[in-house]
């Protein structure tokens, strides 16, 4: 009888463990251009080597990032958002900027949250699909800015105003090496992949 309600504790503690912790997944694509040799072949990427491309994994397969569009704008508009949030499978957002999907240079930071952390996301997700909060500019909130914004509202890292967090992460490597420090100090996991040999990639 001891041995089955032990049993059952541990059943019910484990959980409510589970119930009240779960993770989301930071995904980045790193900057690129082709290699001399295959300039003919292979396509020049947005940004080049300080380009890249940064997106939050909440649901299984299903990646929230920041785009452009329509006119592309220099500084950011408080009116006139030419930006937008969409969700895309991770092979979509590995071939975002045209490459195949197995082929691009990959890290995903794997970050533990709680179960309220995780329905502020998804909170948070619905609201901007919706209707984006802010301009994409070249000055002004961009993938990586965007990303590190919705982290800050999960304190996940240290909130700042869209100004300054946008002067500090000014492209997705930014955010990148302070996860990947953080994922040290916290253990967290780190997948890494490979891109193919026909590019340049961009260093941590």
């Amino acid at each position: 009888m001891r041995f089955t309600f032990t049993c059952l504790f541990c059943f019910f503690a484990s959980l409510g463990y589970s119930q009240d912790s779960s993770f989301i997944k930071v995904h980045f694509l790193y900057g690129s251009k082709p290699i001399p040799k295959y300039k003919q072949t292979e396509k020049k990427w947005f940004g080049g080597i300080l380009g890249g491309h940064v997106g939050i994994e909440s649901d299984s397969n299903q990646i929230l990032n920041f785009l452009p569009s329509g006119k592309f704008h220099v500084f950011a508009s408080r009116r006139k958002l030419h930006s937008c949030y969409r969700e895309y499978s991770q092979d979509d957002f590995n071939s975002l900027f045209g490459g195949k999907t197995d082929s691009v240079k990959t890290t995903v930071v794997r970050i533990p949250v709680s179960y309220r952390q995780k329905q502020m996301l998804d909170s948070i997700s619905a609201t901007y699909l919706k209707q984006t909060p802010y301009d994409y500019a070249f000055f002004g909130m961009r993938c990586g800015a965007a990303a590190y914004e919705i982290l800050a509202q999960l304190n996940i890292i240290k909130s700042y105003s869209h100004k300054t967090t946008y002067l500090k992460i000014f492209y997705p490597k930014k955010l990148r090496k302070r996860l990947l420090k953080l994922a040290m100090e916290k253990n967290w996991r780190i997948e890494r992949k490979e891109g193919s040999v026909k590019r340049k990639w961009e260093k941590d």
